[in-house]
């Protein structure tokens, strides 16, 4: 049999069971009204939480350190992809995070796989939310401990799972702040409050939670007024650039610089990106009536559909999962919205649980009475056509 051939037949399995993906072409920069496979298109599916990708203040920093750098890195940070740029947003980053240090990543993803491959060590034991992030289970799967998934949000679960350890084996706990699939904050007040118990190390991936959650933007551990043993996060949601970041101690850097194989061999942001993403670090702090602004908007669009009868999932943030079930009616939705004017793509398994076909939806500042508005209607005429509600 030929490589397509054996592909092909895979392939057909994934359309007979309704998870076929392809790729939509964004024709327009990241705004509420994209031109999206040729069509204008109100988008509800953008992590531009605070509007920050085409803000032009990002865009003159990016642009003046374009003349001076060039457009790439040219290597690794380790040997020529370190400039004074990546040294700074470092220091930026510490600050806004109220860390020691901080490391940058090419990606979040790769700052997820990088920690939890490194530190972790055999004979370790790794406690994960059974929702985390892809980039977390597959940190998971490549470190060297043993992995134990806990509930979501559980942490009574939790606790059991610590209990069953035995006390000589060094723990982490690893959690989502904010789930990027189902809109729920972790409880890490009480994951740290078990921390302190259990003698276990917190790791929190605050991708989403960054720029969005506490009164300066802080994230997760500035919502409950706490401080967690390591910090991972994203540019790419919020901030609105790219790239990815951990923060915590001098120590921990130092060591992920040394022993995190994906910083040691991955090619650095350019140094553009890191004057853009500096230049909203500063925006975020000062931003608070704009975070204000998101989360009164977040709660229109969620009470709306609540009362339309939907079952909607989220904690409170600008990721709004309204849950279909079947992944056939869930893409059926999502091109009767395309249909509408409302790009807001459908979400199946394996992203999210068998029976749990979603609509995901995220708001942004951005976003207009008008577009809200449009939103619900169209949310209210297709699922009456679809008989989701009454």
């Amino acid at each position: 049999m030929k490589l397509d051939e054996w592909l092909s037949q895979r392939l057909d399995k994934t359309k007979e069971s309704g998870l076929y993906r392809r790729l939509r072409t964004m024709d327009t920069s990241s705004l509420p009204e994209m031109v999206a496979d040729e069509r204008q298109q109100i988008v509800f599916s953008s992590n531009n939480y605070l509007g920050l990708a085409n803000d032009e203040r990002l865009i003159y920093a990016a642009e003046t350190i374009l003349h001076e750098f060039g457009v790439g890195s040219s290597g690794s940070r380790l040997t020529t992809g370190h400039t004074k740029w990546h040294q700074k947003l470092e220091e930026r980053i510490a600050s806004f995070k109220q860390t020691e240090a901080a490391l940058l990543f090419s990606s979040g993803y790769l700052a997820n796989v990088g920690v939890l491959s490194s530190l972790p060590q055999k004979g370790d034991v790794i406690f994960s939310d059974q929702l985390n992030h892809a980039s977390v289970i597959d940190g998971c799967r490549l470190s060297k401990a043993d992995t134990v998934i806990y509930k979501h949000v559980d942490t009574d679960d939790l606790e059991e799972k610590l209990k069953e350890v035995a006390c000589d084996r060094q723990c982490f706990i690893v959690t989502d702040g904010v789930f990027s699939m189902d809109g729920t904050i972790a409880p890490l007040d009480k994951i740290m409050s078990l921390a302190e118990r259990y003698g276990a190390f917190v790791i929190i991936d605050d991708a989403h939670a960054t720029g969005v959650l506490g009164e300066n933007g802080r994230g997760t551990s500035e919502h409950f007024g706490v401080t967690p043993h390591i910090t991972i996060g994203t540019l790419s949601k919020a901030v609105g650039t790219e790239g990815g970041f951990v923060s915590g101690s001098k120590v921990l850097t130092d060591f992920l610089l040394n022993h995190a194989r994906t910083f040691i061999f991955q090619t650095s942001i350019s140094p553009c990106i890191c004057a853009a993403s500096y230049a909203a670090l500063e925006i975020i702090e000062q931003s608070k009536e704009q975070r204000q602004l998101l989360l009164s908007k977040v709660k229109q669009v969620k009470t709306g559909l609540e009362e339309m009868g939907y079952e909607v999932k989220g904690g409170g943030t600008p990721i709004i999962p309204v849950i279909i079930g079947d992944p056939y009616k869930a893409v059926d939705f999502a091109k009767r919205l395309q249909q509408e004017g409302i790009y807001a793509p459908a979400i199946r398994p394996p992203t999210v649980p068998i029976g749990e076909s979603r609509i995901r939806l995220t708001v942004t500042t951005d976003h207009s009475s008008k577009e809200i508005d449009d939103l619900l209607t169209s949310f209210r005429l297709i699922g009456k056509e679809l008989s989701i509600i009454v």
